[in-house]
Parts: structure tokens; sequence; C-alpha cells
């Protein structure tokens, strides 16, 4: 697997603060994406060690795209974030394959907390 943290967000400036949080704490961000298509397709390019995905977004959901990434690589290390709480997203971002979620607006340990763990 490659180095760094590819961040996919259809808002420039939740992935600027998520670029934020990362860097502060040592972490390389790779690409960035705002939609699922270009995720899927940096994925493939970049092959990140971690993705950070939003769930809503235009074109091509987050869950849809968290389903094309383990087609491409069954372990790929992917969280989700929303703002929306909705617990049945949560259960179906997980059962897509996802590792751990985080909520907006994010706490900069959580956020943290969630990467640590997904790097192992």
């Amino acid at each position: 697997m490659g180095k760094g943290i590819l961040i996919v967000d259809d808002a420039s400036f939740m992935r600027m603060m998520i670029k934020d949080i990362l860097g502060k704490n040592g972490f390389e961000v790779i690409g960035e994406a705002d939609n699922g298509i270009t995720a899927v397709e940096k994925y493939k390019e970049l092959l990140p060690e971690l993705v950070i995905m939003d769930i809503t977004m235009p074109e091509m959901d987050g869950i849809q795209a968290v389903r094309e990434i383990r087609n491409i690589n069954p372990n790929a290390k992917i969280i989700m974030c929303s703002a929306m709480g909705q617990q049945a997203m949560v259960i179906e971002a997980i059962q897509a394959g996802a590792r751990d979620f985080i909520v907006k607006p994010f706490q900069h340990e959580r956020v943290i907390e969630a990467v640590r763990k997904a790097l192992g």
C-alpha cells in the first residue's frame, strides 16, 4: 500500500479542515476528491493507505464509493464522515466496509483517534 491519506468531501472547506487537522498531527494528505467517482479514480491512481470519505456527495455518494474501492482492494481502510448522525447510514457505511465513522462538526481528537485506529 502507498503512504498517505485521500480526503473525499464535496465541500472544499471541509477538505481543508481535515487536511489541517491531519497535517498538524504529522499525517500526509496525498490527494483530494470532491465526489465518489473522482474518489475511486484517485484511489486507483494514488493507492492511499487511508481514505476519509464523506457520505453525502453529488454524482456518487460515499457508500457507493466505499463499495467500488473495496472491489479494487478488499483491505482498503476507509473512515466515513457525515453531518447527519443518521444511524441507518452509519450502519450501511460499516456494512459497505468502512472501518469507522466521524460526525461533523469534527472534534480534532476524534479525527486523529479514528485515523490512528484505522492505520493500526
